[in-house]
């Protein structure tokens, strides 16, 4: 399968009024962003939309279905392999969460890694805060901080983040959501903010069968689907935009040729979207490419962690093969 590339600009419809009513809530920036996306030859948005609150709460809810197996396949290397990965890691360090989401998978690994310091980093706001006032309840001893920041562009952490021994985990492979230059760009913004002797722990999801990776990322009862369409009412708020959940749906399948798997959402009939300063026309077919999620050898990841200035120095994986856990340390400048 292959992104249709039809979608164009049209003027307004005499029989349709400019969705003047709407109020766009996102920041200039933001909104400049989606709309480029979005009129671009093949329509697209950035992977970041999906997660609003409800965004992130359907994220978990996807990590418990039985066709997702990168939550539980990496959750089982950490309880086989955990002792290992603490000893290449080391404790006391500050431990620096990308994307934390919920904050469950980090926490998971306090008992192991004994952090001095957790940073938890994520896009949604209110849905970290949360999560980080029950995780300070639980592990009062820890000290937190809890950044809201967006990781796609250049970051810099705060002086309040401790300089010594930081380790960034970033689980769940969510470095495939990054074409690979993509993924070495953000790695070496990631080694910019690592100390001369901070390091890497994150999970990277391996090339598998076609069928398990088509069935993980569109589910039997429309979770992900919820999840991708869900994105649509996020836009509606950021941009003051019209989209009709009801006039679309998921569509979500492995490309060999690029080696990962791609989200689209599809038009099912013809459409014009509006929004305050923009507008476009979809046939009935024409898709918003939403996400892709790159699949990985273990030799080519270590290759890709080099190009970004970090040296590999362990990695473990389940008995299949399908994922992995690599830890990395800052490479000598």
């Amino acid at each position: 399968m292959s992104m249709t590339r039809t979608a164009a600009l049209r003027t307004v419809a005499p029989e349709r009024a400019p969705a003047t009513h709407r109020t766009a809530h996102g920041e200039r920036a933001t909104i400049a962003d989606i709309t480029a996306g979005l009129l671009a030859p093949q329509a697209a948005t950035s992977p970041k939309y999906l997660y609003d609150s409800l965004g992130s709460r359907l994220f978990e809810a996807i990590c418990e279905l039985p066709e997702y197996y990168p939550t539980r396949t990496e959750a089982s290397i950490f309880a086989r392999h955990g002792a290992d990965i603490a000893r290449r890691v080391g404790t006391g360090s500050t431990l620096i969460d990308l994307g934390a989401g919920n904050c469950a998978k980090a926490a998971s690994l306090f008992p192991l890694l004994q952090p001095k310091q957790y940073v938890p980093i994520d896009i949604s706001r209110e849905f970290l805060n949360e999560a980080v006032g029950r995780l300070q309840q639980r592990f009062p001893h820890i000290a937190m901080m809890a950044l809201a920041l967006d990781l796609a562009g250049h970051f810099a952490l705060p002086a309040g983040v401790e300089a010594q021994r930081r380790v960034f985990f970033y689980p769940g492979s969510s470095i495939g959501n990054f074409a690979p230059h993509e993924a070495i760009a953000f790695l070496r913004r990631v080694r910019e903010n690592a100390s001369h002797d901070g390091g890497l722990l994150i999970g990277v999801d391996l090339i598998k069968d076609a069928a398990v990776l088509d069935s993980a990322y569109d589910d039997a009862i429309g979770v992900t689907a919820a999840f991708n369409l869900n994105m649509l009412r996020h836009l509606n708020y950021l941009l003051g935009a019209d989209f009709d959940v009801r006039q679309w749906q998921h569509v979500a399948f492995f490309n060999a040729e690029e080696s990962r798997v791609e989200m689209h959402l599809e038009a099912r009939t013809s459409l014009t979207v509006q929004w305050q300063g923009g507008e476009r026309h979809f046939a009935r077919g024409d898709r918003i490419h939403t996400e892709d999620s790159y699949k990985y050898t273990r030799e080519s990841f270590a290759d890709l962690l080099a190009q970004a200035g970090f040296t590999a120095d362990g990695n473990w994986t389940d008995d299949a093969g399908w994922f992995a856990v690599m830890h990395a340390r800052a490479a000598s400048a």
